[in-house]
């Protein structure tokens, strides 16, 4: 028999009400907690109640939540998500309650008033909310919340949590950031960090993959390379020929600064740190890559590996963690390149609690502390890159050198598709040829800054496979020359790429 699709009862006064306590006169002077810090609870809690309005659609999710739960004064109610979350946040909160002070069961009651009541407490009345964490009824009240709110479960164990327990079962893509309010809590209620979060996910007792946590994206240097082997590889790419000077400039200078040092003579600061402006798809990524390795042979680097990471591998979401995703991408780019793609996003405000900030200080911190042995370079589009430099005084001093990765022209992206076709085995008909430059004219002309240059040649390289092998496959006699051949029939009208280009250009900026 299912249970009622009903909330379970909610307290008729609000927990924090002010009303019943004010006639307490506990000095001012012990106050725990700000009003900055209320601030900063009820954007945190937002945030769950978001998650829970998210999850409580999902009535197969709510009902095997449900199953197994031991409750003997609700059997005809349906818990929702909001209950299981505060269940849960009393066990961290009964896990750690030797540490336990006022500051600790304000935090618990906020977090209950919002779940269950839907009242957050005003920072306003900070200085009576100091008061009434002090007062016999709040402490009173407390313990029992906490034994009318605390759930029981046939099938968990003690140590165990409700919901991320069914959030792994059921693969649910909201599990890392329940994890990361989990950890938010701990760290309110009792200032408590961990170094990533792995460590959080031990210290729940949950088995998850230790790779999503430590996945790292590492580019070393090959063996056997010499800065001949660099050079040829860089003046193979196609196009970039403004890059091309710029990089040899900066040998040069690099070069003469070796040989000033030698003879004893002094030298000006000269910073590694570089900023690659220009639309995706022009090469940044695999210049960033060139520009370690001939650091590294030129002796300003002492490994020549490049680290590259975006801001979703720098920002956390939750408190406290921020400064270690940045340090990791630090310690693993040290001797090397730590390559920043989208950079602009770091100082792009995108929800409330956003830490992006902290990201771009630590980063300004680690930067100084190994200025003798690691190069930052940050890409993104230009404009959203200008402003970013100019968003921190730390930035503008550090990144005074750009790169300018200009659109590849029609005849630079024929020739990008002839690579990825000498690379596969494939050739192409004069007839698909001529098809083809109309198709790289037409998409330059209509381009516009988010055009992705040579991801666009990948992707219309692939479509043509596609179409080969559909045409092809109903051939009764193949050889080896039909195999590998794009004749015109293949390749998809310029209208229909340039109609497909312009979608995925809108999809992604919506």
């Amino acid at each position: 028999m299912s249970k009622k699709n009903n909330p379970i009862s909610i307290i008729e006064e609000s927990f924090l009400s002010l009303k019943k306590y004010l006639e307490t006169n506990i000095n001012p002077d012990e106050a725990v907690f700000t009003a900055s810090f209320i601030s900063d609870l009820q954007k945190e809690t937002t945030s769950i109640v978001e998650i829970c309005s998210f999850l409580n659609k999902d009535s197969d999710f709510i009902q095997k939540l449900n199953e197994g739960v031991i409750s003997a004064s609700s059997k005809e109610l349906l818990y929702k998500t909001e209950h299981f979350f505060l269940s849960d946040i009393i066990s961290l909160y009964e896990k750690e309650a030797a540490n336990k002070n006022e500051k600790t069961q304000f935090v618990l009651a906020y977090f209950y008033d919002v779940l269950r009541n839907g009242h957050f407490a005003d920072k306003n009345s900070v200085k009576e909310l100091n008061q009434l964490v002090f007062s016999d009824e709040f402490k009173n009240h407390l313990v029992k919340i906490r034994k009318e709110n605390k759930l029981q479960s046939s099938k968990l164990a003690l140590d165990q949590y409700f919901l991320p327990q069914l959030l792994i079962k059921e693969k649910n893509t909201k599990l890392e950031e329940v994890l990361n309010k989990y950890q938010n809590f701990i760290y309110f209620a009792f200032d408590k960090k961990f170094e990533n979060g792995k460590a959080f996910s031990d210290f729940l007792g949950l088995d998850l993959s230790a790779s999503k946590y430590d996945k790292k994206e590492t580019e070393n240097i090959p063996e056997e390379d010499t800065l001949e082997k660099v050079l040829k590889e860089l003046n193979e790419l196609v196009g970039l020929a403004e890059v091309k000077k710029d990089v040899a400039e900066l040998i040069n200078l690099l070069e003469i600064q070796k040989k000033r040092s030698k003879q004893g003579l002094k030298n000006v600061d000269i910073t590694l740190h570089t900023v690659f402006l220009g639309a995706p798809g022009t090469g940044k990524t695999s210049v960033a890559r060139l520009l370690s390795r001939i650091f590294k042979h030129l002796g300003f680097l002492s490994k020549g590996q490049m680290f590259e990471t975006d801001r979703e591998g720098l920002v956390a979401g939750y408190v406290g963690q921020t400064a270690t995703k940045v340090n990791t991408a630090v310690e693993s780019s040290i001797g090397g390149v730590l390559f920043i793609d989208e950079a602009y996003a770091l100082t792009q405000n995108l929800s409330g609690n956003d830490y992006g900030a902290e990201a771009v200080n630590t980063l300004l911190k680690r930067m100084e502390d190994h200025r003798e042995d690691l190069a930052v370079v940050v890409a993104g589009y230009t404009e959203p890159m200008k402003m970013f430099v100019e968003s921190n005084p730390g930035l503008r001093s550090r990144f005074n050198r750009f790169f300018h990765f200009k659109h590849f022209t029609p005849a630079e992206l024929f020739q990008i598709f002839e690579s990825f076709c000498a690379k596969s085995d494939f050739i192409v008909s004069d007839e698909a040829k001529e098809k083809l430059v109309d198709t790289f004219e037409l998409l330059y002309a209509e381009k516009d800054e988010s055009f992705g240059n040579a991801r666009v040649v990948r992707n219309l390289f692939e479509k043509c496979v596609q179409n080969q092998a559909n045409r092809i496959v109903k051939l009764k006699k193949i050889n080896n020359k039909i195999l590998k051949t794009f004749t015109e029939e293949d390749i998809p009208e310029p209208k229909e790429t340039q109609k497909s280009v312009s979608f995925t250009a809108t999809d992604e900026t919506t």
